[in-house]
């Protein structure tokens, strides 16, 4: 596996990279209080970690929603499906809305346009299916997928924040430049998932890794040791 170089920043805090540098591993890592500490970069760097940092105190009040945790009914309102196409841009940080964006159990599959660069705040999407999808630059916070479908799917430039992929699949997907925050991925498929630039803290980053679907090359982009 690929092995990592470290720098102390001015904070203390350390800044890790793999080797080969696919995955940024920015910012900081939450500590057992869930106190965080960022760490410090230059140019482009110092953004990414200002862009994970705000995400990731926004996570230690905020965890993704738990597989048991109880969902509301499925939504009865006619064109629900195609509220992904509108988004939720209220709170999107937090996920606060002003009703459920209830996508389970639709099919987006191939969709090219009209759900990139969405915000899918809060969205519940287990078992829906966004197999070859384009979705590029969503924002997706605190989303519940489990079971959903992302076969394929580009996330390129997205920010995956406090998404619970629990079970979903994960084939092919393309995380490029992606931010990954406080997300989970238990029992997640996730093989042949490209990860380039991907911009990931190094606590969740040490989760991601215990997916052992993984494929060798990807956790070689990842740095997973």
């Amino acid at each position: 596996m690929a092995s990592s170089s470290c720098l102390a920043s001015p904070s203390g805090a350390a800044l890790c990279r793999p080797r080969r540098p696919r995955c940024r591993v920015a910012c900081s890592a939450a500590d057992a209080g869930g106190n965080t500490e960022p760490a410090w970069a230059k140019g482009a760097g110092r953004l990414a970690c200002g862009v994970l940092a705000a995400w990731a105190v926004a996570s230690a009040s905020n965890p993704v929603i738990a597989a048991s945790q109880r969902l509301p009914p499925l939504s009865t309102e006619p064109n629900r499906c195609e509220r992904a196409f509108v988004g939720n841009t209220i709170g999107q940080a937090n996920g606060v809305y002003d009703k459920p964006l209830d996508l389970r159990f639709c099919d987006y599959s191939n969709e090219k346009t009209n759900i990139k660069g969405k915000s899918l705040a809060a969205a519940l999407m287990s078992e829906a299916k966004f197999d070859g999808a384009d979705m590029t630059e969503v924002v997706m916070s605190k989303a519940y997928a489990v079971g959903a479908s992302f076969k394929g799917t580009d996330f390129t430039n997205a920010v995956i924040d406090r998404v619970n992929f629990e079970k979903a699949d994960l084939t092919g997907a393309i995380f490029k430049n992606t931010v990954l925050s406080g997300s989970t991925f238990d029992d997640a498929k996730m093989d042949d998932v490209v990860f380039e630039d991907t911009i990931i803290g190094y606590i969740d980053l040490q989760k991601l890794c215990r997916n052992t679907s993984i494929n060798p090359d990807a956790r070689l982009e990842l740095g997973c040791r």
